[in-house]
């Protein structure tokens, strides 16, 4: 006959499947491609040639349009490690800590779709609403948002993110001791860092990505014990 959906018993908890493990990896791999080709927009210290050759080419709609449009699914990839992340550290009794990590992680997706609104608003204007090519002064300020709401908003949000989840999987067991140093360590660097370096922004996927691997692995050792 047709198959039944298996009822979910009242009190078991229900598993994360083994596939999310991955989201952390995927998110990294976005994130970072995302990061480097927005970067690569003009500035504002290109000429007016220089500016009106790039929008008028094929690089913007390669890298500006491509960047751009990586963001959200790096976002939605965040959401699905977010899950993975509290179904393996979360205190169920803690709920204080367990709140304070899924705000910080929304709020940096939020804050990192703004930065590509930013980044990428004068790309799609020239590209699907016919608007003149901007000027200096226009790239400068849509920039200088961009780089605004990235370094000082979203890599906050993340620094937060990353000493929750550090004390959370320190307390509860859910994380290996030298990943929740690493956490605090680059929490701090996030923190006090006013540099716009991308380096700087690049600790954060890494984290993110290091904690993905001990997931999967971790993951995969009960695969073979059951």
């Amino acid at each position: 006959m047709g198959g039944v959906p298996e009822k979910v018993v009242p009190g078991r908890a229900v598993e994360a499947p083994p596939a999310a493990g991955v989201a952390g990896l995927v998110f990294a791999v976005l994130f970072v491609a995302s990061v480097v080709l927005l970067h690569r927009q003009p500035d504002s210290e290109s000429t007016a040639d220089e500016i009106r050759a790039w929008y008028l080419g094929e690089n913007a709609s390669r890298v500006g349009l491509v960047g751009l449009y990586l963001v959200p699914f790096a976002g939605i990839a965040f959401l699905w490690f977010l899950a993975v992340l509290r179904h393996h550290v979360s205190a169920l009794e803690d709920r204080f800590f367990d709140t304070v990590l899924t705000g910080s992680g929304i709020l940096f997706i939020a804050m990192l779709f703004a930065t590509a609104a930013s980044a990428g608003s004068l790309v799609a204007a020239v590209k699907f609403r016919d608007a003149p090519v901007p000027g200096p002064e226009a790239v400068g300020v849509a920039r200088s948002l961009a780089y605004t709401f990235f370094y000082v908003y979203a890599l906050r949000a993340a620094a937060v993110f990353m000493v929750v989840a550090s004390t959370i999987g320190r307390r509860s067991g859910g994380l290996p001791r030298w990943l929740t140093l690493a956490g605090y360590v680059v929490a701090v660097v996030l923190l006090l860092s006013v540099s716009y370096a991308p380096l700087v922004a690049l600790l954060f996927p890494a984290w993110v990505a290091a904690a993905s691997i001990v997931f999967l692995t971790r993951n995969l050792g009960e695969g073979r014990r059951s």
